[in-house]
């Protein structure tokens, strides 16, 4: 069995579960089959465990150098980008008419989490590559799509998203990079972009640069900013690479994981920018890459979760140490760990985080193929977010498994703690999606969204056999006390008050969603014989009985209004 995911599980979640061959009953999918999207999962498989892993340890120990010329990369890593986009797999989900597959957005979700998992520096270029041209195809002009889309997806161009800048983090509304029209119809960008993944790089002809920036004359805050394309290089017709732009490397960020992939600090200094849509309208349009790439990040948060919660069991299974309480006799041979049962615990936590987590994010990656718009929005800050936190834990408690040797070099589950420790921050920190969740997605038109959230897991629980009643009772009980506490914090009309509690708002919806990911699975489990699904029963069961109670206390919080956090003096920290 793969320790990079488990192919079994995909299977369920993606044939058994979802149903994801009714898709081809649509137009878009109709050349497709279950064959062909087993085919293509194999072909990820085979990919990530012969390109990517074997690399992943490395990426790690030898990140990338900047000589204040060149960056340099392991040669691994360009290798691998090559073999995904000669596979057809990094355009997979794309149009037949740009060159792609027309993959249903969930399979090609399931084909990139092998990726992720086998090695998330190296597939982090590819993931906002993809996110750029998406942004692309549907924004830019017939020639922005002909001389940049087309060359990302055969992997000869990557692309970035710039927005944070040095002084402004996460507040966009405070960018100053700007941008000075030109009598050509280009503009003349200057400024600073910091936390660029993917930023600089050799391992592509050039790279295509999506920057946030305030035309001279805009007003200020975001509705100010408006959004360009800067490559690297100029590119002329036919996607013909030239010389450089006036975009250079300041320098490169060390971090913590991740260490594969470059993290840039940029400096525009009059390059030459090319605008995406109308003036003014820069983050509503990079808004699209942003969504995309939070879900990504959510994905990739699971895939490092998923894998180390295999690496912990396949360690479990193998490592005698210790016997029973109730054996007294020292002679008897030492048993295998995973029959200890504060090891079972640990390792069913993780199992229900790891496999809860790939079920919400393919659920949402369904709803793309349904054009299910509204609850995606208001799915989107979860999903992000709620595998950023727990699928983390996922990868806490994979070391604590292996015991002393869990944060030694010599085992990979420390570097996947590691790399998972930055997706709690990476494309929004989870504060800020708590403040997305309460703040905007649960009130929007009127309530529509959490209403679209309700009525969807209330069919599930209404779907609910007989042998998961308790289950259907606890997570209904569950969803109407998330719906009262949302009222509760709202009830006072003030903004301030509702959102000091927005944090705990977002881990109890989190939880609750994931009791309901949990909930439709066993029903999909129902009557069905074998390990497999006793596992997805009894994780099920865990998550219901361990997971969920944590829920009522963090609502209590919400709807009491409490505000020690508002009223606090900060000198007193």
């Amino acid at each position: 069995m793969s320790l990079i995911l488990s192919r079994r599980d995909l299977n369920f979640l993606l044939h058994e579960w979802l149903d994801v061959t009714a898709l081809t009953a649509e137009r878009r999918y109709a050349e497709h089959s279950r064959e062909t999207f087993d085919a293509v999962l194999d072909l990820a498989e085979q990919i990530a465990e012969r390109e990517y892993a074997p690399h992943n340890r490395r990426n790690d120990l030898e990140e990338p150098t900047f000589d204040g010329a060149t960056v340099t990369v392991i040669p691994e890593v360009g290798k691998a980008m090559r073999a995904m986009a000669e596979s057809g797999l990094l355009a997979g989900g794309f149009d037949a008419a740009v060159g792609g597959m027309q993959l249903p957005v969930v399979v090609g979700r399931a084909v990139f989490a092998w990726f992720q998992a086998a090695n998330i520096g190296t597939s982090a270029y590819s993931m906002l590559t993809v996110a750029n041209a998406h942004l692309l195809l549907r924004h830019g002009t017939p020639e922005q799509i002909e001389t940049y889309v087309r060359p990302m997806l055969e992997g000869r161009f990557t692309g970035t998203m710039c927005l944070s800048e040095p002084q402004a983090g996460s507040s966009l509304s405070d960018v100053t990079t700007k941008a000075e029209r030109r009598d050509d119809g280009t503009y003349r960008l200057t400024g600073s972009k910091m936390w660029i993944s993917g930023g600089d790089h050799e391992l592509s002809e050039t790279i295509v640069h999506l920057v946030l920036a305030r035309v001279v004359g805009a007003p200020a805050g975001v509705k100010g900013l408006s959004l360009f394309v800067v490559p690297k290089h100029h590119v002329g017709p036919g996607s013909v690479v030239g010389d450089r732009n006036a975009v250079s490397l300041a320098g490169l960020n060390h971090k913590m994981g991740f260490r594969g992939t470059t993290n840039a600090v940029l400096a525009f200094d009059g390059a030459t920018a090319h605008l995406v849509g109308a003036e003014g309208q820069g983050l509503a349009i990079m808004f699209q890459m942003m969504n995309e790439a939070r879900i990504g990040v959510g994905a990739g948060a699971v895939a490092l979760g998923y894998t180390g919660y295999l690496h912990a069991l396949a360690y479990a299974r193998d490592r005698r140490q210790g016997r029973p309480p109730a054996g007294k006799d020292p002679s008897a041979p030492p048993v295998p760990i995973v029959r200890h049962p504060d090891v079972r615990r640990m390792l069913l936590a993780a199992k229900s985080y790891a496999e809860g987590g790939m079920a919400l994010v393919l659920y949402a990656a369904k709803l793309v193929d349904e054009g299910n718009e509204l609850l995606l929005d208001v799915l989107t800050p979860i999903v992000k977010a709620w595998p950023s936190q727990w699928c983390l834990r996922a990868n806490d408690l994979a070391i604590q498994v292996h015991g002393g040797y869990g944060y030694t070099r010599e085992y990979p589950v420390e570097q996947f703690y590691r790399d998972n420790r930055l997706n709690p921050i990476h494309e929004g920190t989870d504060g800020i999606q708590a403040l997305d969740l309460l703040g905007r997605k649960v009130t929007m038109h009127g309530g529509a969204g959490l209403s679209a959230l309700a009525t969807a897991i209330r069919a599930t629980i209404t779907a609910a056999p007989d042998s998961l009643a308790e289950h259907a009772s606890a997570l209904d009980a569950a969803l109407a006390r998330l719906l009262e506490a949302t009222g509760a914090a709202w009830s006072s009309g003030d903004a301030n008050r509702a959102l000091t509690n927005a944090t705990p708002y977002l881990e109890a919806a989190g939880h609750i969603v994931i009791a309901w990911m949990w909930l439709s699975q066993a029903i999909a489990a129902d009557g069905k014989e074998g390990a497999f699904y006793d596992g997805k029963r009894l994780a099920a069961r865990y998550f219901f009985t361990h997971e969920l109670p944590r829920v009522r206390p963090w609502l209590d919080l919400v709807a009491s209004g409490d505000t020690l956090l508002l009223d606090m003096d900060d000198e007193v920290l």
